[in-house]
């Protein structure tokens, strides 16, 4: 099932994003389902009629994941971590499907990761592996945009990844979804940049959920990134930026300056 967030009359609204006679429609859900549940309202409207919002804006954190793909580590010039490396994202980073990602004045060499997203969607703590599927809501594509320079300059990466702007999300959650086995694709300005699998990561989604919710409580809502595979690269202002990823869908953003 695949859940989308879009801009109404008044407030943002949910739906479940399907097909009625061949037309891709959403059918509008009563409240945010991470914690109204899943009711429809029986309103549908065309999917090409709407503008799809960043599929869930979390209340707490996003949880970054660094160097989970062994190409990846080695093209950063660094090894696998022995356990997961996490860092956070300010949840005022997260945008959504077509918004702009704002390159900042403080930068001058701005990287897309495409990544896989998950999304939690009940509290917890202390997980094991075997019980993190109760608690994922879902999963979305993103985008950990960095300021190479800032992270290679400050030594820690608060800064490097927490502008505004440097968390597209989207287009919607998938719901019901094996991550283990998914394509990973990045394209700039129509060339595939980055092209994996989640199945070359060094830690799965069960151990990484686990590993974050052994330090930290998790909330509804929250969004774990989980690593970006190799090809990572600059964008430019004027740069569009798709990060595709098998099962859930197509995440678009172009560049633009301040």
């Amino acid at each position: 099932m695949r859940i989308a967030r879009f801009a109404g009359e008044d407030d943002p609204q949910f739906g479940v994003v399907g097909d009625d006679d061949g037309t891709p429609t959403i059918a509008v859900l009563k409240g945010d389902p991470l914690y109204a549940g899943l009711e429809l309202t029986g309103e549908k409207v065309p999917l090409e009629d709407v503008r799809l919002l960043a599929p869930v804006i979390p209340r707490s954190k996003v949880i970054g994941i660094g160097k989970n793909y062994a190409k990846h580590a080695a093209e950063m010039g660094g090894d696998v971590p022995e356990s997961p490396l996490t860092f956070l994202k300010p949840n005022t980073s997260v945008v959504g499907p077509g918004d702009p990602i704002v390159y900042p004045k403080q930068t001058h060499d701005l990287h897309y990761e495409g990544e896989l997203a998950v999304v939690i969607g009940r509290i917890c703590r202390d997980l094991s592996p075997e019980d993190v599927s109760k608690v994922i809501f879902g999963y979305t594509c993103a985008n950990d945009v960095t300021a190479r320079d800032l992270q290679q300059s400050d030594g820690q990466w608060a800064r490097a990844k927490g502008f505004d702007t440097f968390c597209p999300l989207g287009p919607w959650i998938e719901t019901h979804l094996d991550p283990s086995n998914l394509t990973v694709r990045t394209s700039l300005d129509g060339e595939i940049m980055q092209d994996g699998s989640t199945s070359d990561m060094v830690f799965d989604v069960p151990t990484l959920v686990a590993h974050v919710s052994s330090f930290m409580t998790l909330l509804p809502g929250d969004v774990i990134l989980t690593g970006t595979p190799e090809g990572v690269g600059p964008m430019q202002v004027g740069s569009t930026v798709s990060v595709t990823i098998g099962g859930i869908g197509t995440l678009v953003n172009q560049v633009v300056s301040p």
